[in-house]
């Protein structure tokens, strides 16, 4: 990332954007097109490698990303929320796209993620998964 300094919206400010304005703009399509606003992101905001993510969703606002476990076709992301309140009413498939697209162009491989709230937890957890025989061009 660059050393670009944003100034940051309140706190009150973002939640009133990400969890009213939103869902109401967007109605039941919300899920699909957050997703690939989220892929759009990562075009936009590229990181360089998969350690520098935490650092992103930090800075983004959108919580603690810790990486869980690695496999030969898949990863596991937890995403730890402030607002644990709010934590499932909220889609994270802006997240969701995110992840899947800086993994996408990194690994160069076809590369899909899903997220599920875990309420109770105050948790957010992401399966990254790629297709290693599905090559994408960058």
């Amino acid at each position: 990332m660059d050393n670009t300094t944003y100034h940051s919206p309140t706190r009150f400010g973002y939640e009133i954007l990400r969890d009213h304005v939103l869902p109401s703009i967007l109605g039941a399509h919300q899920g699909d097109i957050l997703y690939w606003a989220g892929k759009e992101v990562a075009r936009k905001f590229p990181v360089f490698s998969i350690e520098e993510l935490p650092e992103f969703f930090q800075e983004a606002g959108w919580g603690t990303l810790t990486l869980k476990k690695t496999a030969r076709e898949e990863c596991f992301y937890t995403i730890d929320t402030e607002e644990s309140s709010t934590i499932q009413n909220r889609s994270f498939q802006l997240e969701a796209g995110f992840l899947a697209e800086q993994y996408q162009k990194l690994n160069g491989l076809l590369t899909e993620c899903y997220g599920e709230v875990l309420s109770k937890k105050g948790q957010v957890t992401f399966h990254v998964k790629w297709d290693v025989k599905t090559k994408i061009s960058l």
